[in-house]
C-alpha cells in the first residue's frame, strides 16, 4: 500500500492546465491499470510551475509517466524545435501534445523564451529533465531553477518509482534565490525512489539515497 494517495482526474482544481479531452483518460487510465502503474501524490491548484520529471534511465520510462498525464487530463507542456513546426500539419499536432516550438541556437535566448511564456500569464506546466540525459551525470542542468526564478514559479518535482511502480506528483518548492537550499529540498524528495536502470541514476540522487545505507 502507498503511503501517497492516489490521484486521478476528479482530484485536479480549475486551475491547472488540461487536455480537455473526454475519451484519452479513459484509454490512458485502462493502460496504467493493465501495467500494474497507478498515480498518486498531489498536483496543487495553480495554473503555473516547472515540473521536474526524475529519474530518466530508459527510453520506457515514456510508456509509464505519458498515460498517466493523460490519465489525469495534465496538460504539461515541453519544449521542441521551432523547426518541426514549418509543416503545418505537424505543428498542429505537436501543439496538441504540449509542444512549443523554441530556437535551441542560443542558450540564453531559450530561457528568456520560456520565462515569456510563463509571464503571458496563460495557464503553463512546462515540463523539463535536469538530468538532461538517460546515462549517469554527475550533476543536474540548473537551467529549470533560474526559470522558475525568472517566472516566479514554483517547482514541482514528480518521480518515476519502478520499485512502487508509481508515478509520484511530490511537494512544490518555492525557489528563494538561495539554489543549494533549494536544489536540497528538491533531492529529498528523491530518497527511495528507484529508476529502472539504477546504476545510471545522477549523482545527486545517489547522494541522497545513500543516507539509508
Amino acid at each position: 500500500m502507498s503511503k501517497f494517495p492516489k490521484l486521478s482526474k476528479k482530484h485536479l482544481g480549475h486551475l491547472v492546465p488540461r487536455r480537455g479531452n473526454k475519451v484519452a483518460p479513459i484509454i490512458a487510465s485502462a493502460m496504467l491499470k493493465a501495467a500494474g502503474w497507478r498515480t498518486v501524490g498531489e498536483i496543487p491548484n495553480i495554473p503555473q510551475a516547472v515540473v521536474l520529471a526524475l529519474p530518466h534511465t530508459s527510453n520506457i520510462d515514456g510508456v509509464y509517466a505519458i498515460p498517466s498525464l493523460f490519465a489525469l487530463d495534465l496538460k504539461i507542456s515541453i519544449m521542441g524545435k521551432h523547426t518541426l513546426f514549418k509543416v503545418p500539419v505537424l505543428a498542429q499536432l505537436l501543439r496538441w501534445m504540449g509542444i512549443i516550438p523554441i530556437d535551441r541556437g542560443n542558450k540564453g535566448s531559450v530561457l528568456q523564451a520560456s520565462i515569456d511564456k510563463f509571464k503571458t500569464g496563460e495557464p503553463l506546466f512546462l515540463g523539463l529533465s535536469p538530468e538532461g540525459t538517460r546515462q549517469y551525470t554527475k550533476e543536474w542542468k540548473t537551467g529549470f531553477y533560474y526559470l522558475a526564478v525568472g517566472a516566479n514559479v514554483p517547482i514541482l518535482p514528480v518521480a518515476l518509482d519502478y520499485k512502487t511502480k508509481e508515478i509520484r506528483f511530490m511537494s512544490l518548492v518555492y525557489p528563494t534565490g538561495d539554489i543549494a537550499g533549494d536544489l536540497q529540498k528538491i533531492y529529498s524528495q528523491y530518497q527511495g525512489v528507484v529508476p529502472r536502470y539504477p546504476e545510471r541514476l545522477s549523482q545527486p540522487l545517489q547522494d541522497v539515497n545513500s543516507v539509508d545505507d
